[in-house]
């Protein structure tokens, strides 16, 4: 039997980058905010012995039990999908602060392009170029639209970058709040290179911090000093943004944020019209608890989101068949492959040194960037360098021909330790009728629900992307020189086996009609209007960049949608 509780004005469930944003927004304003975590709590003094790769890297210190919650996995319909029990192509992270502690740090915005494709890639090439199944559509709200929250979130978390805009991507209304990080040997080789041959290199903006910044809020943090510990670990000295150093202090200096940690939610209760609230269960206890809110968010990560969504009945389901319902809809990921990776026998490069978003990007294949009419697919990738810091234990790089076990692989793997460089590309993921998420029939979590499943692989857009791309990035390296080029433009079927990217998406999409989407452009519910679901859940598809932007965008605007609510006290928020 679940205790009852006072019930609060506004319940959010998670607390990432999405939960910080929304807590620190919302309790400035003088709003009494519950927080639930399921996770444990964090702070920064938590990582001055992080750097263990073997405890943070290979045994996932900052992941979730997979043998208490995970999803179920299948490449198509005619599968029967089992459940992901070791990590492999994502991680799920748990604890305050989420994904956005273990994060790298790539703080890039997604393309205009993006957030109208379709009405962009009919209107250049006409509906005939939008394969048969492909389900894209429009976002409901625009690039120009987004603009301020895209800022506002660039100068909470301090976002290091180049002065001067790229013609090639999104418009700026203000510059980036401080300088790019230091452009070493390595990405100065491949600026030369991309610019050699007509490209737009640029910085890759980072919430690794190039030098101290205090931001709007009053958060002070220091320079990041590229240690090269960034992904899969919190960052000791708080260079890195993360919601545990930025925005969650802010709300709890506010004296209106109650955090509950070790809470997990296993359901939304409401009336069908409206969320009453949650019930949850305390890890450590096993005690069951309902909170009633007169607003509940839902901020976790896009697997938590859906999932609730469906185990709690609302809205309406997705039909693969019919193409019909929109929860679990339009699941994407991101299409990986494609790299080249040079050896330069006679050049070291200090690659131990790095940080998680120290890197330069080209835009010129990404989004609508280039000509798509003689080419068999639509959006494209960003072609990038990235020095994120060689760790000893998983850096291992050797030229094609050398045996990977023995003495003649220690001592190439000695050898290149400091000479190679990757030009890798990131590629978009569009959304397919066939690719959902739903609940799985068979297997369970620990309380008793059913597992959320997923049904996906890549289609041949996907390997036609990376042919195209492949192409690209060997051109690059091949420019930087190396020795010797490893290169492969081929694409297999999805293997949920081999780390490939955390840039899941969709499932509760945003748009502007609701028989399409689950969500408005504020990313409140059209079916439960005191019920906002935040995050990547609500992308209509993946872009070729990484999403953390995006998101942090989106939840500036939602946590604006919700005050207005409150404000407005009932209905739809336009």
């Amino acid at each position: 039997m679940a205790t009852k509780l006072p019930s609060v004005p506004v319940l959010i469930v998670g607390m990432g980058w999405m939960g910080g944003i929304l807590s620190a927004e919302l309790t400035k304003q003088g709003v009494k905010v519950v927080a639930l975590e399921r996770g444990k709590p964090r702070q920064m003094e938590d990582y001055y012995m992080v750097h263990d790769e073997l405890r943070y890297f290979f045994r996932y210190e900052m992941m979730q039990d997979l043998s208490k919650e995970t999803i179920t996995f299948r490449n198509t319909e005619k599968m029967t999908a089992v459940p992901m029990r070791e990590f492999g192509s994502f991680l799920m992270g748990e604890g305050l602060g989420g994904a956005g502690v273990h994060w790298n740090g790539q703080t890039l915005r997604f393309l205009p392009y993006d957030f109208e494709i379709y009405t962009k890639t009919v209107e250049r090439y006409g509906k005939r170029k939008i394969p048969e199944g492909m389900t894209i559509q429009d976002w409901g709200i625009t690039y120009d639209e987004l603009e301020p929250y895209f800022d506002k979130f660039e100068k909470m978390a301090g976002i290091s970058g180049d002065p001067e805009e790229n013609p090639l991507i999104g418009r700026r209304s203000s510059p980036l709040p401080t300088k790019p990080m230091i452009r070493t040997p390595a990405l100065k080789r491949f600026e030369e290179a991309a610019k050699k041959l007509g490209y737009h290199p640029y910085m890759m903006p980072s919430a690794n911090l190039s030098e101290n910044y205090t931001n709007p809020d009053g958060i002070t943090r220091a320079a990041c000093q590229y240690c090269g510990f960034c992904e899969r670990y919190g960052c000791e000295y708080g260079a890195k943004a993360d919601p545990v150093v930025t925005v969650i202090p802010v709300a709890q200096q506010t004296g209106n944020l109650e955090l509950r940690s070790y809470s997990n939610v296993t359901q939304v209760l409401h009336d069908g019209k409206k969320a009453r609230g949650v019930l949850y269960t305390n890890t450590i206890t096993g005690e069951q608890f309902e909170q009633p809110a007169d607003v509940v968010i839902l901020a976790g990560y896009v697997f938590t989101n859906v999932k609730l969504l469906l185990v709690s009945n609302i809205g309406k389901k997705y039909d693969p068949a019919t193409g019909k319902g929109v929860i679990g809809k339009n699941y994407a990921y991101q299409t990986g492959g494609g790299s080249a990776v040079g050896f330069f026998d006679d050049e070291e490069f200090n690659l131990y040194a790095g940080a998680g978003s120290l890197g330069m990007e080209v835009p010129d294949f990404n989004g609508d960037n280039f000509d798509h009419t003689d080419v068999n697919f639509i959006h494209g990738s960003g072609i990038r360098i990235s020095q994120t810091g060689f760790r000893p234990i998983a850096t291992n790089s050797t030229p094609a021909g050398t045996k990977q076990w023995g003495k003649a692989f220690k001592q190439a793997s000695i050898k290149y330790a400091n000479r190679v460089l990757t030009v890798a590309q990131q590629g978009s993921s569009m959304p397919w009728r066939h690719h959902y998420m739903d609940l799985d029939p068979t297997y369970k979590d620990v309380y008793g629900l059913p597992l959320l499943r997923i049904t996906f692989d890549f289609e041949e857009q996907d390997r036609q992307l990376v042919k195209f791309m492949a192409a690209k990035t060997k051109e690059i390296m091949q420019e930087m020189g190396p020795t010797s080029i490893g290169s492969n433009d081929q694409l297999g079927p999805y293997n949920i086996v081999p780390y490939q990217s955390t840039h899941n998406t969709g499932g509760a999409i945003m748009g502007a009609d609701p028989s399409t989407s689950a969500v408005n452009s504020y990313l409140q519910m059209w079916d439960m209007e005191n019920l906002f679901v935040v995050g990547a859940s609500a992308f209509p598809h993946n872009s070729g960049y990484n999403p953390t932007c995006t998101v942090g965008a989106l939840a500036y605007r939602a946590a604006e949608g919700i005050a207005k609510y409150l404000k407005q006290g009932s209905g739809l928020v336009l």
